[in-house]
């Protein structure tokens, strides 16, 4: 549940290629919220639907992975996996009565610091709507 502050948000990010853009974003000190908590995975269509349901049903108010695309070294189906990943996350939500608008996806490269931090600029604007 979203609370007067700054809503909390878990991303996603692969090793290879989104973290070092959250890498970036930080070195170069452009602002996001606080509240946003990175976990790195090997690759976004190894994300798994009941990660994602866990940190929502554990507090987080959204989930935002930060997808690898057509970047990835690990499967040449990535963009299609992870949509597919985003797609059981909502139905799953829904399920459990959690608007599906919690999730957001987007490729996130390694010179996307700033996008990235867009990203959660207007995640977060979304989430305290939601509240």
């Amino acid at each position: 549940m979203v609370t007067k502050e700054s809503p909390r948000i878990l991303v996603f990010s692969t090793e290879k290629i989104s973290d070092p853009g959250i890498d970036q974003a930080g070195l170069r000190k452009i602002h996001y919220s606080p509240t946003v908590y990175v976990i790195s995975v090997p690759c976004s269509s190894g994300i798994k639907p009941r990660w994602v349901l866990h940190a929502l049903q554990s507090g987080f108010d959204g989930v935002f992975i930060a997808a690898d695309g057509h970047e990835c070294s690990y499967s040449p189906r990535c963009p299609e996996l992870t949509n597919d990943i985003i797609a059981e996350c909502q139905r799953l939500m829904k399920e459990k009565e959690i608007n599906p608008k919690r999730i957001r996806m987007a490729a996130i490269c390694s010179v996307c610091a700033e996008p990235f931090a867009n990203h959660m600029n207007n995640f977060t604007k979304i989430l305290t709507e939601l509240a």
